[in-house]
């Protein structure tokens, strides 16, 4: 199957399929360039040419040489902490430092929260195998495909929704788990850099029964761990398919959200709006795209998230050493507040 790619007249020619003619692209013209290219399922399009630069510019991305120096003074802070792992791979440092803008003292503390939430949230980072039947469920019953496609701007699109609303997850954690396991891949996976990530959620089958299940303790922890332990750059959120469930969903969320991006949640009442910020031709066939279905881009992630089974079972392991912590162990008031403070979810 042709999997939907999107670029701008790359320049690394060892990322495409020789087998395919290059189509010419005029240089007067910026716009959104569409390619289709029969490439390893699930591949994810990193940014070349202008949109690369473009983004560069915008991380404020150093040459290659001061990189590798930022990442050994990481690793020089890593060796002085105790209480933190060693693990760390070039690759995954330098999305953190992309994703901090390359502000060191950012990246320490981006750092300490991810291998902190490691031991803090044990319900989203142990038993990370996709074999499970509990995880099998999650990827049955919703979608949650990173697209392989990018946004003229050299964002990434992240598709979510349930598939059925007769279907209800047993434990909504596990969503949440295997939300950041597709996070953790991507660390990795996003060689080049993006400018930031876009999220489409669709509430078309959403209902009160489906979200009571989300308490705000479980909330506040899974946008805790989001928001201050990975890297993300979270450039937009837009909602479709929407009903007057949405706007009560939506203020329930927004108090555990950085003002920043509270601003950033698009509410959409047509696709046609949401064309306005996110190219069709990049989304699902569901919605009016070319990327193929949700459903076949959602089992290409099962196959990868497979890939990297052994990868979580080592994983296990690798978080903070609290009892080694300079100045004593966090406690989870520290990290999350207290639970007496959330107000409780009201849904007619």
């Amino acid at each position: 199957m042709f999997k939907f790619l999107q670029n701008l007249a790359p320049k690394d020619e060892n990322q495409l399929d020789k087998s395919v003619p290059k189509k010419k692209i005029s240089k007067k013209r910026q716009a959104y360039v569409p390619v289709y290219l029969d490439l390893p399922e699930m591949s994810l399009v990193q940014p070349s040419g202008d949109m690369s630069a473009k983004i560069r510019e915008e991380l404020r991305e150093p040459d290659a040489d001061t990189i590798a120096k930022d990442i050994v003074i990481i690793r020089e802070w890593l060796d002085k902490q105790p209480h933190l792992p060693k693990d760390m791979d070039d690759q995954r440092l330098t999305t953190f430092l992309r994703g901090c803008k390359f502000s060191l003292e950012k990246v320490k503390q981006k750092l300490d929260m991810y291998y902190t939430m490691r031991n803090a949230i044990p319900e989203f980072f142990t038993n990370r195998d996709i074999s499970r039947p509990e995880l099998a469920e999650i990827m049955d019953i919703a979608d949650m495909p990173p697209l392989p496609g990018l946004t003229p701007g050299g964002c990434r699109v992240v598709c979510l929704r349930a598939v059925d609303r007769d279907n209800m997850p047993n434990n909504v954690a596990d969503g949440m788990k295997l939300a950041l396991m597709i996070g953790d891949i991507r660390l990795y996976e996003e060689k080049t850099g993006v400018a930031g990530d876009v999220y489409v959620l669709d509430a078309s089958v959403a209902t009160p029964t489906h979200f009571a299940k989300f308490t705000p303790t479980l909330v506040k922890k899974f946008l805790v761990c989001v928001q201050e332990a990975y890297p993300v750059r979270l450039k937009e959120v837009h909602v479709i398919n929407v009903s007057p469930l949405v706007d009560t969903i939506v203020n329930f969320v927004k108090p555990f959200l950085k003002e920043k991006i509270r601003e950033r949640i698009h509410i959409h009442s047509n696709l046609d709006d949401l064309y306005k910020f996110v190219p069709k031709e990049m989304l699902p066939s569901e919605y009016g795209g070319n990327a193929g279905t949700i459903k076949d881009l959602n089992e290409q992630w099962r196959n990868k998230i497979r890939d990297y089974t052994q990868w979580f079972k080592d994983q296990e392991a690798s978080k903070a050493n609290e009892s080694l912590r300079p100045g004593g162990a966090r406690a989870e008031t520290d990290l999350f507040g207290v639970d007496g403070s959330f107000r409780q979810l009201s849904i007619d």
